[in-house]
């Protein structure tokens, strides 16, 4: 005959799925609010730059000023690093 399992450790797996299930929970809410929050800005920057198309070429003025800061910084760094 198959032997049950004891109410004590079915009532210890439920308490562990439940916990699991909490964490999967606040893990997948906090995806979510992050996924909201970036749907947001999107939104927000395509208001921006149809509204104001200089807007566009000054943040992509930003953009190639930065990425260039970066690769001086990489180079930099490198140079610091051979010495």
């Amino acid at each position: 005959m198959a032997e049950s399992e004891s109410p004590e450790g079915s009532y210890d797996n439920r308490g562990n799925k439940v916990e699991n299930f909490k964490t999967d929970m606040e893990e997948l809410t906090e995806k979510m609010e992050k996924l909201t929050v970036c749907a947001a800005q999107m939104a927000y920057d395509c208001v921006a730059i149809r509204t104001n198309p200089d807007l566009h070429n000054a943040m992509q003025h930003l953009k190639d000023a930065c990425v260039m800061c970066q690769e001086q910084m990489e180079t930099k760094w490198q140079e610091v690093l051979m010495e």
